[in-house]
């Protein structure tokens, strides 16, 4: 049995010609030999992929895999701990120190409050486009300015400063800097951060950050929270609409039944974040010897989910690499599973769901003013996978 088990020497990026929604075809190829692939970490390191569902899921779930950095073993040297309040790169309990203050400002009850705020954030970025048009980057008059502007409403952020900490995002997520660009745009966020925690502290405003503030929390912790909660609600999300705009452009049958059952909405949300997995990996390390998938994966062995293999599994999904706004079977792993599932869920499906809505509404005839082939994406290497830019039009 172990000599016929395939082996992935590089993570494959390359995306199939043609399809820019679609997994690279080697990784498709190791689900098809398998859930589980032996995998050689970029630093010579030995490690596994898991392309299956079934085995991504138990991982995420599993407490004898571990999410923290110095314990991934993919390079020669260790890694540094995670910054504090960085809780994605943390175990618990120092993961739920972070992470459960923050539970209760993140219920669905507490973002459909929201909605109502959204609708007029995306009303007026539609005044604004269809006032400029009939054309428009859907990225920057639409995709990025919702979710930049109700994240940092939500936290506090002053809305001046939107643009600036918009630009640091992209330079450490968007995978096209050099070391010298990222570690600038670091400084420069944790800089501003350290600015903010102080004027929270010294002058309390109705938001999240403000709240946290009133906590036992350091301002050295507060920093990285707030970096993790901005990041994680600006940039996945801003990505999600562009580049599920392009796939709904690309799909026009399932376009159609979009704009023509707002009912959908719900469903279409759920079925595009299967469908892309714009957060494309992860990594855990096992803690001790773990039996998986009839293999044992050695204690401090790091493991590579590949959310977008998964979320394609056909073990798990009907014809999973067709884009199905009428799909039945739900269940995908867009926002991770166990401890560590996105604590701003909720927030971006209602962000999807009405931006996307009112978008088609307000322009029926809105489709791409470039061809497809000529729609820049993002690097492989980007952290978040989606489009640079997306240039539409519309009849008027």
């Amino acid at each position: 049995m172990g000599e016929l088990l395939h082996t992935v020497t590089t993570l494959p990026t390359a995306r199939p010609p043609g399809c820019p929604f679609d997994p690279p075809a080697e990784l498709i190829d190791a689900r098809r030999h398998g859930p589980l692939s032996h995998y050689t970490h970029p630093g010579g390191k030995p490690g596994w992929l898991i392309t299956g569902y079934d085995l991504v899921r138990s991982v995420l779930a599993d407490p004898r895999f571990s999410s923290r950095r110095e314990l991934m073993n993919v390079v020669d040297f260790q890694l540094p701990p995670a910054p504090p309040g960085e809780f994605l790169l943390m175990d618990e309990p120092q993961h739920g120190r972070y992470r459960k203050p923050l539970v209760g400002k993140f219920t669905v009850r507490r973002m459909r409050l929201l909605t109502e705020r959204v609708e007029q954030i995306t009303a007026d970025c539609l005044d604004a486009m269809e006032q400029a048009g009939p054309s428009a980057d859907l990225v920057t008059a639409f995709a990025k300015p919702i979710p930049t502007i109700v994240i940092c409403e939500l936290l506090g952020v002053p809305y001046e400063d939107r643009g600036s900490f918009q630009e640091q995002i992209e330079a450490f997520m968007g995978g096209a800097t050099s070391d010298e660009e990222l570690m600038a745009a670091y400084t420069a966020t944790q800089h501003y951060l350290a600015e903010l925690v102080a004027a929270k502290r010294a002058n309390p405003t109705d938001d999240v950050l403000s709240e946290l503030a009133d906590s036992d929390l350091t301002d050295e912790e507060l920093r990285g929270v707030a970096l993790i909660l901005l990041a994680a609600g600006l940039d996945t999300t801003a990505n999600m609409l562009a580049l599920g705009t392009f796939a709904l452009l690309r799909n026009p049958a399932q376009l159609a039944a979009l704009r023509a059952g707002p009912a959908l909405a719900d469903r279409a949300v759920e079925e595009l974040l299967r469908y892309l997995s714009v957060v494309k990996t992860l990594m855990r390390t096992a803690l001790e010897d773990v039996e998986l998938g009839g293999r044992t994966i050695e204690a401090g062995t790091t493991v590579v989910l590949s959310y977008n293999t998964a979320n394609r599994d056909p073990e798990r999904f009907t014809d999973p690499h067709a884009l199905d706004l009428h799909r039945q079977d739900g269940g995908h792993l867009a926002f991770g599973h166990g401890i560590h599932q996105c604590l701003g869920q909720q927030l971006a499906r209602i962000e999807m769901r009405v931006a996307l809505t009112a978008l088609v509404d307000r322009f029926p005839t809105l489709r791409l003013a470039v061809p497809a082939e000529e729609v820049v994406l993002r690097p492989e290497t980007a952290d978040v996978y989606g489009v640079k830019s997306l240039p539409v039009t519309w009849d008027v």
